[in-house]
């Protein structure tokens, strides 16, 4: 048996044919079982008791089951019976022979998720100091270390978080152009408030736009060419902390900061610069209110908010309130505002209210393991060298992810090979191919691709901060244009197919060097490979399949014999 002949379920909607919008609604979900499974049942938490109920068989190997709706949210699972399986369950994990918790459990979710335009849409972060500079004549404050464009960022020493390199938003609006080339339709600007840095994850004030950047009536200029061209503008919230010259924490208003018994305020990671703010105090929810509403308005308009920590965010201690974040925060979006989480390891037990996460745990980690390079490169602060693993880890990994979790919010979450925080993945990566691999994987899997300011550039960095090098504008001879126009037909292909935007996803052959995979809508089936090297051919049960990308297959009788070359990455559409 293939994979493609495994039972399977997820999500999409070619799976859950009806999902209600209210609670007291019904929802209709099925399920693809091989032939000689005999009795399918779906099994559901309800107000905390397991029920179930029998599934039908509906023709071609499918059983549809329907179940009540009461709550915000419904986990449930399916319970297989007869043939080989014997007795076995079906969860986000797949296919498990043994009874087991709730944890790994589809999860069908009332709350709709995060607006429509952001499944159809390829993020372009932006450190705003390293991306452009317009020339802005205005005074360095006396914390800053005047960098040249064309330096490299110290990395790692006592300047680091001072370099100023001068970039500000009327440099980013100078180049829109080269975003729009690319295809990338949403701008995600690191914090643009006043602080005591360059990366600015200390603000001093929320309340207007650091005049290193060019001020209000830089933002408001930024958004608005933005929106003229069709993209859409975001941000970088900080809701956890602020730094120590913030106004609130100078002028001594206590309620909104954390303090210890001791009477010490409590600091993000103990870096006293940067106070913890009080979720537990009413006001502190309506001030942090007040700043997530002021910028999505006219005349700033931004189009949503991604919050820096947000699974500390209200947790210190004996105190947490994390739970109650997004929802504080979504109470004051607009209709068509995305709110997106940074969160570096397991986001699902925290998913309530978002949109989405940055899915570094799902998604970056094992495609980082799977296609690394030589470079030893240190692995989210575990005390180990990043491992290299074979392609079954790394798909098992972004399958324990995707459990768990309403389908909504996989599919809003950010796919991220890197970002600001990290190496680049050129770096990790070592090479262009096994790069142009990883993009593939990118711009296939569920979820919203986030690209890092440079990426498409071949821009290079070895940690967070050694990444976060000024683009090279002045300097195209330097440019790996090849990559640039590899990430144009990836990105057009990502935004053109509603397949790669909402639909499900099945494997249909894993080794050590190889992945491939099915996502697929009602109306429309891709079929794409993702191979780190040489490997024996993969044959899959289709017979017409019209190349989107990379090689076309050959077909032999009722197979399809796929490229066995590698580091490569391969799109059909099947017929």
């Amino acid at each position: 048996m293939s994979l493609l002949d495994e039972p399977h379920h997820d999500g999409s909607d070619l799976y859950v044919l009806e999902r209600p919008d209210e609670a007291g609604g019904e929802a209709a979900v099925r399920v693809r079982v091989p032939p000689e499974v005999e009795t399918v049942a779906v099994r559901w938490v309800e107000d905390g008791e397991a029920r179930a109920a029998r599934a039908e068989p509906d023709g071609d190997g499918w059983w549809t089951a329907r179940f009540p709706v009461r709550n915000p949210t419904t986990r449930y699972r399916w319970l297989l019976a007869g043939g080989e399986l014997g007795y076995a369950w079906l969860n986000g994990l797949g296919v498990v022979a043994h009874d087991v918790p709730d944890a790994d459990d589809f999860v069908l979710s009332l709350d709709m998720g995060g607006p429509a335009w952001h499944l159809e849409s390829v993020v372009y972060e932006i450190f705003p100091d390293r991306f452009a500079s317009s020339g802005l004549d205005v005074d360095a404050p006396a914390w800053a270390v005047r960098r040249a464009w064309d330096d490299l960022p110290e990395g790692r020493g006592p300047n680091t978080p001072f370099e100023l390199f001068g970039g500000d938003l009327r440099g980013i609006e100078a180049h829109l152009d080269h975003i729009e080339r690319l295809g990338a339709n949403v701008v995600y600007l690191t914090p643009i408030f006043p602080a005591g840095s360059t990366h600015r994850y200390d603000s001093t004030t929320f309340d207007r736009v650091d005049p290193l950047l060019g001020g209000d009536e830089a933002l408001e200029s930024l958004v608005a060419a933005a929106h003229e061209c069709g993209l859409r503008v975001i941000s970088d919230l900080t809701t956890n902390h602020t730094g120590d010259k913030h106004e609130w924490f100078v002028a001594g208003e206590r309620d909104l900061y954390l303090f210890d018994e001791s009477g010490d305020y409590e600091a993000w990671w103990g870096f006293k610069s940067l106070p913890k703010l009080n979720w537990r105090s009413p006001e502190l929810r309506t001030r942090i209110q007040g700043v997530t509403r002021k910028w999505l308005q006219p005349p700033y308009s931004l189009d949503g908010w991604r919050v820096d920590v947000a699974n500390m965010t209200g947790r210190t201690g004996n105190t947490d309130v994390n739970a109650e974040v997004a929802p504080t925060l979504r109470a004051v979006l607009n209709e068509d505002s995305l709110l997106v989480a940074e969160h570096f390891h397991d986001y699902r037990p925290d998913f309530a209210g978002w949109h989405g996460a940055m899915n570094y745990a799902g998604f970056s980690r094992p495609v980082w393991t799977w296609l690394r390079g030589e470079l030893e490169i240190d692995y989210f602060g575990l005390p180990v060298a990043m491992p290299r693993l074979g392609a079954g880890a790394s798909a098992a990994t972004m399958r324990a992810f995707r459990a768990g979790v309403p389908w909504q919010f996989v599919l809003h979450s950010w796919a991220i090979l890197d970002s600001h925080d990290t190496p680049r993945f050129r770096t990790v990566a070592g090479s262009r191919d096994r790069q142009l691999v990883g993009i593939g994987l990118q711009m296939t899997t569920p979820g919203v691709p986030m690209i890092f300011a440079g990426d498409e550039l071949g821009l290079e960095g070895e940690w967070g901060e050694d990444a976060r090098r000024p683009m090279p504008w002045d300097r195209p001879e330097t440019w790996d244009t090849q990559l640039f126009e590899e990430y144009r037909r990836l990105i057009a292909l990502r935004r053109s197919s509603d397949a790669l935007a909402r639909g499900g996803i099945r494997y249909a052959y894993v080794d050590d060097d190889v992945i491939a995979y099915l996502r697929e809508t009602r109306d429309e089936r891709l079929l794409c490979l993702a191979s780190r090297a040489d490997h024996p051919p993969v044959r899959v049960p289709f017979t017409s399949l019209e190349t989107l990308y990379g090689d076309d297959a050959e077909i032999d009788g009722a197979e399809a014999v796929l490229p066995a070359d590698g580091p490569s990455f391969h799109i059909w559409r099947i017929t």
